[in-house]
């Protein structure tokens, strides 16, 4: 894309933030106190709630924070469609990623519904649909790439009215898209290593996909690990129970081959894929979505694949592997996961396997988070 339809799309993305103040329900610029006006109670501040996007019944995209049942409490509306969520650890502000290429990043009061306007990409730059915030709240971490190259970039941006960007960190490769805190001083980011125009692959004869460490403060690479298959696109990522980091990935070889979608580091070690037969990647259709390990097992959802597996981290074997269909987020709580669906299931399973389901109307996408309050 050349940098006059980058702008042109920004142009767009300012009158949308402009034009919906008046226009979109859950607006904080009317002044009216939100939570009385849709019902949202002080009891449910004190409650754990469910932060993800959506697709509405109409065609538009929202996010929605919603009680454990799925029941909306908030919904902010978007102006296409939202991936990843970021979350304050001792706030109430959510930041939505556009999905990649992605023109905006919303952030949000998910307590009171208050809204900050709209933060377009600069010129010559996509969002790639995750960030994370600082552990102080301070600042907001970002995967993006360079629109012509595909030049991975980590933007640092200080949270505050506009979203300052304050720095670039770059050199660690092409297509980043999930990055997380490894621990206290170090991001970890997916890198998928692939070249696009739009969502078109280019390079697949050449990916370089990497699991990359960065310091928090340079944005040197202080690790990295790599995969033996150069077509298996490090996508998303979560911190496990163990301290290490659990990588899904995105295959991009021949539709036949069934590749290990899910491998697991530690730092100063090689990726280790997890197991299962050949038959049981292939029911995952080659993309993993979302990762959350509890008590020595991981589970991985796939929306592509209409399941979800389970595995045992010991000893890297998949132990279960259930149909779900549009299977998306996961979130974890008292030794529970909370998996969602496209189709506005909610299950919760515990380390047993035992589940219970819950039907919302919510169209859950990819990813979600959990807030503590």
């Amino acid at each position: 894309m050349q940098p006059m339809a980058i702008n042109l799309t920004r142009r767009k993305l300012l009158g949308y933030a402009l034009s919906s103040a008046s226009t979109l329900p859950f607006m904080s610029l009317t002044g009216c106190d939100v939570n009385a006006r849709h019902g949202v109670s002080a009891q449910s501040h004190r409650q754990p709630k469910l932060i993800g996007c959506s697709r509405t019944a109409a065609g538009k995209f929202a996010a929605v924070v919603a009680d454990l049942s799925g029941n909306p409490l908030l919904k902010i509306m978007l102006p296409a469609r939202g991936h990843g969520i970021a979350l304050q650890r001792n706030g109430s502000l959510t930041a939505v990623f556009s999905r990649r290429p992605g023109q905006y990043v919303q952030v949000f009061d998910h307590q009171s519904g208050k809204e900050w306007g709209l933060r377009a990409a600069d010129p010559n730059r996509y969002f790639y649909g995750h960030g994370v915030f600082s552990d102080d709240g301070q600042y907001l971490y970002t995967t993006e790439g360079e629109s012509a190259t595909s030049r991975g970039i980590i933007g640092v941006y200080e949270v505050k009215q506009g979203l300052p960007k304050v720095a670039e960190f770059s050199s660690f490769g092409i297509g980043p898209h999930e990055v997380i805190w490894a621990d206290n001083n170090t991001l970890a980011v997916g890198v998928g290593g692939v070249h696009t125009q739009g969502r078109t692959p280019l390079n697949l004869d050449s990916m370089q996909p990497a699991l990359v460490y960065l310091d928090k403060s340079r944005g040197e690479v202080v690790d990295q690990a790599e995969l033996a298959d150069k077509r298996l696109s490090i996508r998303h990522l979560s911190l496990m129970d163990n301290g290490g980091i659990a990588c899904g990935q995105q295959y991009r070889g021949e539709p036949e081959h069934a590749a290990p979608l899910v491998a697991t580091h530690q730092r100063g070690q090689a990726l280790h894929s997890l197991l299962a037969e050949d038959e049981e990647w292939l029911r995952f259709n080659h993309y993993i979505a979302s990762i959350g390990t509890i008590d020595g097992y991981l589970l991985a959802t796939s929306p592509r694949g209409n399941c979800y597996g389970i595995w045992d981290q010991s000893t890297r074997e998949l132990v279960e592997v259930k149909p779900l269909v549009d299977a998306s987020g996961v979130a974890m709580l008292d030794n529970h996961w909370i998996v969602g669906s496209g189709a506005g299931k909610i299950l919760s399973i515990d380390t047993h396997f035992k589940k219970t389901s819950k039907q919302s109307a919510i169209m859950w996408d990819n990813h979600w988070a959990l807030s503590a309050v």
